[in-house]
């Protein structure tokens, strides 16, 4: 799954998941393209067992606290940025009004070529740096840094603010975020 020698080793475990695009590229800053990893966070949960315990999305990178009712969650976490990183190359290829799209492309294109896999293009970069969160105090710890992400970035005053993140879920029961959460 990784090539830097993070491993989900404890398939039974809840994991502290982050991944970014590459070189950082800021895509998702439309909201088009959130919403593709959006919908296919939830056709995990739906099609393939994907527990999420808390989530965000930032401009080029997020966090997620997961497990899976199968216990495979590096197959669902593969297939889950397989299919992103396809659909996403794809949309940003065909939106006439997306002012980066060469520059992004260029830089997609050319992190596939230094794949061994033989890609033309690399969306997402390799590692996913799963931890296992085996304490309440290590899952405080990374609740807690996933919802702080948007404040700390300037974004938003307070977590629940943030559209993009299970924040307001943790916030208030009575107020839903994007993405049906099983708190943990």
């Amino acid at each position: 799954m990784s090539q830097s020698g993070y491993k989900i080793r404890n398939k039974e475990a809840v994991h502290f998941v982050s991944f970014a695009v590459v070189e950082w590229l800021d895509v998702f800053t439309r909201k088009e393209y959130v919403n593709v990893v959006i919908d296919s966070l939830k056709h995990c949960q739906k099609a393939k067992g994907l527990k999420i315990h808390a989530w965000c999305v930032m401009s080029n990178h997020m966090h997620l606290v997961i497990s899976a009712n199968n216990n495979d969650l590096s197959d669902i976490l593969r297939d889950f940025k397989k299919f992103t990183s396809k659909e996403l190359v794809q949309m940003i290829s065909e939106n006439p009004f997306e002012s980066r799209k060469k520059w992004m492309l260029n830089i997609f294109r050319s992190n596939g070529e230094s794949n061994t896999r033989n890609k033309t293009f690399q969306f997402w970069q390799q590692d996913n740096q799963p931890k296992e969160l085996y304490s309440s105090g290590f899952i405080d710890q990374k609740l807690a840094y996933i919802h702080d992400n948007p404040v700390e970035a300037g974004l938003v005053d307070e977590p629940c603010e943030y559209v993009y993140s299970s924040a307001r879920d943790y916030e208030n029961a009575n107020r839903k975020g994007l993405i049906d959460i099983d708190f943990i």
